[in-house]
């Protein structure tokens, strides 16, 4: 009905999100989807770990912080200095990252932040917007277990720990399950529309929306790639720790065993640095030039801390190489495929780790989200993993929201029955996966790049 940028601003050296113009474009939307005909409901999702901070009032104190601004970071060793690394993930069941929300939280109370003194209640992103439409102040699960400040064991907040850290934890909501009732919203032309705490979780609700079956695992490719399989219950031994997999909760009680990979992030972010070079390239565009390119030249570790924040995409990949002994892409067709070579490459090594901890055959992967429509990455993904690749819809995350309202409001039974209708509903395309050396001789090239993981940051 739609679409707009979501473009991020710097305000006194933190970076934040634009909190006001998301609000003026959704209600746009939600104007012309009430034009269109009545809406019965409405959900939110977003990404995960960003929140905004309520007074009194309930009134935003400020915009929220941006989970790539510097200041998180920054705090990542002073909290693992008062939280020992094994034990917040043992507790938590989330891989250690730098932009994860405690390290946020941390670096304010550190700096005697004025919005965290006055707060009255946090707000992830999408629990923020349910807020504006109905007045509520609740967290849902499958988002509140991604900030590393919440206990899946004991599905609460883990308020001792973060007594630790000195966040103040009375600002904490009640964690609702998905598909809860939040209220009913007079807001933006709704007329009465119920308002859902679905899957508020992106990723949540795209997994939501796939058939899995045993011996599947799941790519939900956009910005970042998720890479998981779905469990009854979180993976947390040493061997999960040291891989630093991620435990999010997902719909019906499951878990989202998972690793983020940086995934094309990498190519918006050359996008924009070309385009600022008066070179405003396509996406098909780009995919066609990279099909051309000489194979496996330069690759790289996507999750290398060099290519975190954003920037010169295409000068860091040329640092990474030449730091790495490889030879630099030469041209745009290069460097993409470089960067589609590199993430294909990143999708295997995690799935035969996934394999490997849990102790499951993975023999299908299925791919959502906008990396579905990508045919040369889910070709490349299928021979460096020599697994079938099924691509799915590309709007995976919208049709598990919609699931999961459905769910809410009595129109499905269950998530199984939700799964079929999908199944029903959206053709997969089938990718088989290609025998050959030059995939394999490329993973041991990957595998010796990553032991050097860092260096050139």
């Amino acid at each position: 009905m739609h679409r707009f940028p979501n473009e991020p601003v710097e305000e006194d050296g933190v970076l934040r999100w634009d909190v006001e113009g998301l609000r003026r474009a959704v209600w746009d939307g939600l104007r012309r989807a009430g034009r269109e005909q009545p809406v019965e409901s409405v959900a939110v999702d977003s990404w995960g770990v960003d929140f905004g901070l309520l007074d009194g009032s309930g009134r935003l104190l400020q915009r929220p912080a941006h989970y790539r601004n510097a200041r998180r970071a920054a705090s990542f060793e002073s909290v693992l200095e008062a939280i020992p690394s094994r034990e917040l993930y043992g507790r938590t069941g989330i891989q250690l990252l730098p932009i994860n929300t405690i390290f946020e939280l941390a670096a304010a109370a550190a700096g005697g932040d004025e919005a965290l003194k006055k707060a009255r209640r946090l707000l992830l992103i999408p629990d923020l917007f349910h807020h504006w439409l109905c007045g509520s102040e609740t967290s849902e699960w499958t988002n509140a277990t991604t900030t590393q400040c919440f206990d899946p064991f004991a599905r609460d907040w883990a308020r001792d720990l973060l007594d630790r850290v000195g966040i103040p934890t009375a600002i904490l909501p009640d964690v609702v399950p998905p598909a809860t009732l939040l209220g009913v919203s007079a807001e933006a032309g709704l007329g009465g529309a119920q308002v859902v705490a679905g899957a508020t979780h992106d990723t949540g609700a795209a997994v939501a929306a796939i058939p899995l079956r045993p011996g599947c695992a799941y790519l939900s490719i956009g910005t970042w790639s998720l890479v998981g399989i779905e469990a009854s219950e979180p993976v947390v031994g040493d061997d999960a720790f040291r891989a630093n997999v991620t435990n999010e909760g997902g719909v019906d009680g499951t878990y989202r065993v998972l690793r983020n990979v940086t995934g094309l992030w990498l190519l918006d972010e050359s996008r924009r640095a070309w385009a600022a070079a008066g070179h405003d390239y396509e996406p098909a565009e780009l995919v066609d030039l990279a099909r051309s390119a000489e194979p496996f030249r330069s690759l790289i570790d996507p999750n290398d801390p060099l290519f975190t924040e954003p920037g010169d995409m295409p000068a860091r990949i040329t640092a990474f190489c030449r730091g790495t002994g490889q030879p630099a892409p030469g041209d745009v067709a290069e460097t993409v495929r470089c960067i589609f070579e590199s993430l294909a490459l990143k999708h295997a090594e995690t799935i035969d780790l996934l394999a490997g901890l849990t102790g499951r055959p993975i023999d299908e992967l299925h791919v959502v989200g906008g990396g579905a429509r990508n045919e040369l990455l889910c070709t490349w993904t299928a021979d460096a993993s020599g697994r079938v690749v099924l691509a799915g819809h590309g709007e995976a995350t919208v049709i598990g929201n919609l699931l999961v309202q459905a769910l809410a409001l009595g129109e499905l039974a269950s998530l199984g029955e939700g799964r079929e209708l999908v199944r029903a509903s959206f053709a997969e395309r089938r990718y088989e996966p290609a025998t050959g050396a030059a995939w394999r001789e490329a993973r041991g090239r990957f595998a010796a790049l990553e032991r050097h993981a860092g260096v050139t940051a």
